[in-house]
């Protein structure tokens, strides 16, 4: 069974591992920015997901 493979959210896992690929391959000073865009784009997803 592979670890980075969820027959339901298994785009959505893959789209994160590639945003986090993107943010590790950036200068160390670029990073946190790129991780607090990421947090917020997650956070957005998850708060719309609840009101569904």
């Amino acid at each position: 069974m592979d670890p980075h493979h969820d027959d339901d959210h298994g785009g959505a896992a893959e789209d994160l591992v590639s945003a986090l690929e993107v943010i590790e391959d950036q200068p160390l000073a670029d990073r946190a920015g790129g991780y607090l865009a990421l947090h917020d784009e997650l956070a957005r997803r998850l708060d719309s997901g609840a009101s569904a």
